[in-house]
């Protein structure tokens, strides 16, 4: 039998426990990206549905799970994602939150609830999911209700592109950058989700952080098609982006789960190039995104499972700026 204080003299010295010694040290784990309202609502019908469904087709279907649900179950969700992060030892965390023609306000009332009953265990930074775009007129109406109750601007360009054609992905983006501008907020963008050399949205981002003048405003979430483009792509993106002082979250195991593809391009994975950004002085956080539901029906919401996922399938081997993504990185993207 092998020695039981040999056994934890080995643990206390492996690079997880270095690493979350670290973490702990520098303020604790940051879950920079949820959607905490959603949280544990996948079940075991609603899995079926799962098997069968792109990302695209998801976002319709959701509209079924999130019209049933009343405040308080939003609040009991919200509440238990809390919980799983107030058990990790995780310090802030940023959730997106269904603000639209279908959860009204009772997803944001619920969360708003959560944030007070956790205030003094955890920091919440509340932003406001887009899924219904914001150039539909109802849609709108909510996305400027929404903006007044949150404490950053979220947006989803792809929605309205999907919706109301080609170019309005650029539209709904002028959008985003006018209110956050207005209201004084940062501005959190889902971009670059599909893992494909036809998405250019981390750079239409840029862009547009520099047209409004948004510089260190902005965070780009996901932004996985970079790797996509060829190496000569990347570094002017990384070029521009840094004038724009441009920030990433990356959330790993949300999108491991890309289908094969058949078109051709660089060698890569589904993960978001933390490896590259990071050399180019692009701060880069992590979150979890969806926990458990309709998205991600394995997820537990692991920070530590992100983290390695992340660092091993980028080959990323700075150790200390891995402490950084886990923690500081976070608290500078939520404006902490």
């Amino acid at each position: 039998m092998i020695n039981k204080e040999i056994l934890l003299a080995t643990r206390d010295q492996s690079l997880k426990a270095f690493l979350l010694k670290s973490i702990k040290e520098n303020g604790g784990w940051v879950n920079a990206h949820m959607h905490a309202d959603r949280a544990f609502t996948i079940t075991r019908d609603s899995f079926d549905v799962y098997q069968k469904q792109t990302l695209i087709e998801k976002w319709d279907t959701l509209d079924r799970i999130k019209a049933a649900m009343t405040e308080d179950d939003y609040y009991r969700h919200f509440s238990m994602a809390v919980e799983r992060m107030i058990e990790q030892g995780v310090s802030a965390m940023g959730s997106f939150v269904d603000i639209d023609p279908i959860a009204q306000e009772r997803a944001i009332k619920g969360a708003l609830r959560a944030r007070e009953t956790y205030k003094n265990d955890i920091v919440i930074k509340l932003v406001n999911q887009t899924l219904k775009g914001v150039i539909d007129k109802e849609a709108r109406y909510w996305f400027d209700k929404g903006a007044d109750l949150v404490d950053i601007i979220g947006g989803l360009p792809r929605r309205d592109e999907r919706d109301h054609g080609p170019g309005m992905g650029l539209v709904h983006l002028d959008v985003l950058m006018q209110t956050g501008k207005k209201l004084g907020k940062m501005v959190h963008v889902h971009v670059d989700q599909f893992n494909s050399s036809e998405e250019i949205e981390t750079e239409q981002l840029a862009d547009k952080t520099l047209e409004h003048g948004m510089h260190g405003k902005v965070v780009a979430i996901h932004s996985i098609s970079i790797t996509a483009h060829d190496l000569a792509y990347r570094q002017k993106l990384y070029k521009k982006m840094k004038e724009a002082e441009m920030m990433v979250i990356a959330c790993p195991f949300a999108w491991i789960d890309s289908p094969r593809r058949e078109d051709h391009g660089p060698t890569r994975n589904s993960l978001t190039p933390v490896d590259e950004l990071s050399a180019a002085g692009i701060p880069v956080a992590i979150g979890t995104d969806n926990i458990s539901d309709y998205m991600l029906p394995f997820s537990t919401g692991n920070m530590w499972e992100e983290l390695k996922l992340l660092v091993t399938g980028c080959r990323y081997t700075d150790l200390e700026n891995v402490i950084k993504v886990a923690s500081q990185n976070g608290r500078l993207v939520l404006g902490l």
